[in-house]
């Protein structure tokens, strides 16, 4: 018999809202601090299945809600079953393919239970050290947030035992769980799972890796795949795209930036590791400040980027692409750090308030492309993609505006090109061509290091030895000094001449200030009494036609 299915229709009947389905008081007060007025489309399908127990796969672009749409029932069980409950034990365990999004998975579970007290528990297993994980299991919470190999790892060590009061298994990024190399951890965890269970399967797309986990998951599920294009629609995300080649990028970027035509929190996406140290290198030159990410970075220090990011502390997050990065090194000489199987760049992470997603090198694919602009315009917020493309990838940026065209049912082109002269920032390349250059290999190796070398200071595991040991510690403290690129104070000021007249008076760039006689900047003030004194008709002393309204006042 082939499985039910049900394609989402927004246009069938009113929007289901929260207060409809049946929810505690405790998640719908959760649901309203956190700002949300009515469910998205995926959210109103899901939820009501899911609480009725049926095993469902879940197919919904990137930003559409999946993460709510599974933790609300999931939190609705567990405070349904805590009144007949005899003990306490773990009801559901959530499977995420990277640190990152177990990490984003336990805030939105934090967020719906906030009002709860201590009646739900979560804990987030791939952020902790084994040992503070062992001492979390011990409690027995009712959710387990995990990425595979760190549940599996306790299952093997019996440290956690998921018996008969487990009732949920969820999924998450599913069609990435293969990808990441977890086939064989989670085909192993699912043998430790009891015999009866209620499984949720959320993915981006249906891909063969999606069908395979479905066979071996799911038991006669509904299959929830909502008629909408795999990205926002165009009334909320803007496409846009500017020819650049390799030497013309830098300068683009520095201008867009220094000129305030991009404004917002934007993430920059660029095809290796090293091009996220050397972009960085460069707009550090102009005191444009931004952070790495990437898959070599240790977990902690990933979760920590992105919650930097999102808290504002840094408006501008450059991310290298996991396509790119799972490609073989050719230099075998170059030997690099390897890539962390358990991480998601331009997947996976919940980069928040995004208002710019631009593709300084353009996407590998189309499917990349998607996955690049779904970090932005997520929910109901509206965003942008500005895409470099050089003449060698228009062929692909052809393919990735007719896969939009199609999914968007129009005809016109959907990345539109972006109004954007090169000549008239003209001396903008100079400026940008001399930084850029001064970024090598050897600034970038010794930035890398100097990584490091604050991953080493900051590690705990390694606390105990460099007390024990404080004369290594005091060698790397006096190593020889990192020659890194210098920073030049002036650069970080826009002169007034090179600034195109078209937006002179509009860009708001933080031009240098002028020069004075003396040296010292004369205010506003200051320079309208001067205007005033040098007109000898508004210098005068007495002002008679003052004087004279005063005299008719006292005759009056």
């Amino acid at each position: 018999m082939e499985n039910p299915k049900i394609e989402g229709d927004e246009d069938k009947k009113d929007i289901l809202g929260f207060h409809q389905m049946d929810l505690d008081d405790r998640i719908l007060k959760g649901i309203a601090k956190l700002g949300w007025i009515e469910p998205t489309v995926i959210q109103e399908k899901a939820i009501p299945l899911l609480l009725e127990g049926k095993d469902v796969l879940v197919r919904a672009r990137t930003g559409s809600g999946k993460t709510a749409a599974f933790a609300i029932p999931t939190i609705q069980k567990i405070l349904n079953s805590k009144s007949n409950a005899s003990e306490q034990a773990i009801a559901a365990l959530i499977l995420g393919p990277s640190k990152e999004l177990c990490h984003q998975i336990r805030q939105v579970i934090e967020h719906l239970t906030v009002n709860c007290g201590r009646v739900v528990k979560c804990v987030d297993l791939a952020s902790n050290e084994v040992t503070t994980q062992k001492h979390l299991l011990s409690e027995r919470p009712d959710i387990v947030v995990s990425t595979p190999a760190k549940i599996l790892h306790h299952l093997r060590a019996g440290n956690v035992e998921l018996g008969d009061n487990f009732s949920t298994l969820i999924i998450d990024e599913a069609d990435l769980m293969f990808s990441f190399g977890f086939e064989a951890e989670l085909k192993e965890v699912l043998n430790f799972l009891p015999s009866i269970y209620q499984a949720i399967l959320a993915s981006a797309t249906l891909s063969e890796d999606v069908l395979t986990l479905k066979s071996l998951v799911l038991h006669n599920p509904v299959t929830l795949k909502l008629t909408e294009p795999d990205v926002a629609p165009t009334s909320h995300l803007s496409h846009y795209h500017i020819s650049a080649e390799e030497n013309d990028k830098a300068a683009i970027l520095y201008a867009l930036f220094k000129l305030h035509l991009i404004r917002g929190k934007s993430v920059i996406f660029v095809n290796t590791v090293d091009r996220c140290y050397k972009l960085k290198l460069f707009l550090e030159q102009f005191n444009i400040k931004s952070c790495v990410l990437n898959s070599e970075l240790p977990g902690q220090i990933r979760c920590r980027v992105v919650n930097q990011f999102n808290m504002g502390i840094y408006d501008i997050i450059l991310a290298s692409d996991e396509l790119a990065l799972e490609q073989p090194v050719k230099d075998k000489s170059s030997r690099k750090r390897k890539a962390d199987k358990e991480s998601g760049v331009s997947r996976g992470i919940d980069f928040q308030r995004v208002s710019n997603v631009i593709n300084y090198d353009f996407p590998l694919d189309v499917n990349s492309y998607i996955h690049r602009a779904g970090r932005t315009a997520r929910g109901n917020n509206k965003g942008s993609v500005l895409s470099f493309v050089n003449l060698k990838e228009r062929p692909l940026m052809d393919e990735v505006d007719e896969h939009l065209k199609a999914e968007f049912d129009m005809e016109e082109n959907v990345l539109r090109k972006y109004q954007f002269k090169l000549e008239e920032v003209e001396p903008f390349r100079y400026r940008a061509m001399d930084a850029y250059k001064a970024v090598t290999s050897i600034a970038i190796k010794e930035s890398r290091l100097k990584e490091i070398k604050a991953e080493i200071f900051n590690c705990n595991k390694l606390k105990t030895f460099f007390d024990n040991n404080p004369h290594d510690l005091q060698l790397l403290r006096h190593d020889k000094p990192l020659h890194t690129v210098k920073v030049q104070p002036h650069l970080s000021d826009v002169p007034d001449y090179i600034i195109p007249n078209s937006l002179k008076g509009v860009s708001n760039v933080a031009t240098k200030p002028k020069k004075v006689p003396g040296g010292v900047r004369k205010s506003k003030k200051q320079k309208i009494f001067e205007k005033k004194k040098a007109n000898p008709l508004l210098c005068a002393e007495i002002d008679y036609a003052k004087k004279q309204k005063v005299k008719i006042k006292k005759n009056k």
